[in-house]
């Protein structure tokens, strides 16, 4: 696939085996690993983090295989889903540094452009999340406000 902003071709990346089970030396059972995602969820870790976490600290390679959803599912079961999702709350998070920058160096139209393709992605994220239920249909993306929520 074709990168969004760009005339590059998407590069080829590596993928998990499709594994059907979970693999006979992972013994965690589905109680504690829920139990496990909700200590480290609590401990202020987001969902990606808490992730690699499992994956390196305790040796868990999949929280599909071993509880039947993924891990942002066992957090909005326990209601524990953070209000706005992570992917864009680091785009929020990436604008908002750009924005800061541009007040002291106002003649950087590199950042410019940077910061118009990064709010285009956010605005594109948005409609995404509001079509599948995951922000209120009167959510939209201000910077001011964006600033409130991300820092």
């Amino acid at each position: 696939m074709a990168r969004m902003h760009s005339r590059k071709k998407g590069s080829s990346r590596s993928r998990p085996p499709a594994i059907a089970k979970n693999p006979e030396w992972c013994d965690t059972s589905k109680e504690e690993l829920e139990k496990l995602i909700m200590k480290l969820h609590n401990t202020g870790l987001s969902p990606s983090k808490i992730g690699l976490t499992l994956r390196d600290q305790y040796g868990i390679p999949s929280v599909k295989l071993i509880t039947g959803k993924n891990l942002n599912r066992v957090l909005k079961d326990n209601s524990a889903l953070p209000e706005i999702p992570e992917d864009l709350g680091n785009l929020m998070r990436r604008a908002l540094h750009i924005r800061r920058h541009l007040k002291n160096n106002a003649k950087d139209v590199h950042n410019k452009r940077a910061l118009q393709l990064i709010e285009s992605k956010i605005r594109r994220m948005v409609r995404y999340y509001h079509s599948s239920g995951r922000l209120a249909k009167g959510w939209e993306y201000k910077p001011e406000i964006a600033e409130m929520l991300v820092t």
